[in-house]
């Protein structure tokens, strides 16, 4: 729960919450195991029943345990632990959207920004080297379940990941305050990446390279960008408008 490296090698990381894991479950993720808090199978005996009937190992933790492993100061009265997803950049279907967040440093930003890929049918997220731990806990809060219900892959730099879903066909868009193509005018149908900077500086000169453009959500008044979130909820939402009106007859 406290240290990335062992998340990793272990390849497994923590959910915490009744809410977490019923979203775990909807979305058929790989529960190892769920823990309940004292008297918390009783309270929470739907979630209960739906772990024993996935055939999922749970436990009742005696008083005090949650206490002292919890992220927040209010401990959750449910925890579990699941398995991470193994996705590479070649298993991303061809088409669909993919957000490439580069250096992005929020957690409570990427799992907004997860929360909207999934709800507006995103083909992936990746998160570039220098970005937060996708399996972060608050990141994991913030998604709600989103972790679990679309892919999201670590371990490239962004370049690398820019390079490779350029050969994959895609065009890759810089998400920019100002200067770009407004995002109404992209045509999202067409295979696409969206790069997300950081929150505080942006993408860095260097990646314009391997960029074939840039996107902006245009504003009105003296505001001089939006949260990296609230972008690319807009652009996903954009992106699946689209394609929504190519498909209907």
């Amino acid at each position: 729960m406290h240290d990335a490296r062992v998340r990793e090698a272990e390849r497994a990381f923590v959910v915490e919450g009744p809410r977490s894991v019923d979203a775990a479950l909807d979305r058929g993720a790989d529960i190892q195991a769920v823990y309940f808090g004292t008297n918390a199978d009783v309270a929470f005996a739907p979630l209960r029943a739906r772990v024993d009937a996935a055939g999922v190992p749970r436990a009742s933790l005696k008083e005090g345990v949650l206490e002292r492993l919890g992220s927040v100061v209010t401990p959750q009265p449910v925890l579990a632990v699941a398995r991470m997803r193994d996705v590479s950049l070649a298993d991303v279907p061809r088409d669909g959207l993919v957000l490439v967040g580069v250096a992005l440093g929020d957690p409570g930003n990427v799992g907004t920004i997860l929360r909207s890929a999934e709800a507006s049918g995103a083909a992936a997220i990746v998160l570039s080297t220098g970005s937060v731990d996708a399996y972060n806990p608050k990141l994991v809060r913030a998604s709600a379940g989103a972790i679990f219900g679309v892919p999201v892959i670590e371990g490239w730099s962004a370049v690398a990941a820019l390079e490779t879903l350029g050969k994959q066909g895609r065009l890759r868009l810089a998400a920019v305050g100002h200067g770009g193509i407004e995002y109404h005018d992209v045509d999202f149908r067409a295979p696409t990446a969206i790069v997300l900077g950081n929150e505080a500086h942006g993408i860095p000169a260097e990646h314009d390279a391997h960029l074939d453009g840039r996107v902006t959500v245009p504003m009105h008044g003296p505001a001089d960008s939006l949260n990296v979130a609230m972008a690319a909820t807009v652009l996903c939402f954009e992106a699946a408008r689209q394609r929504a009106e190519d498909a209907a007859p």
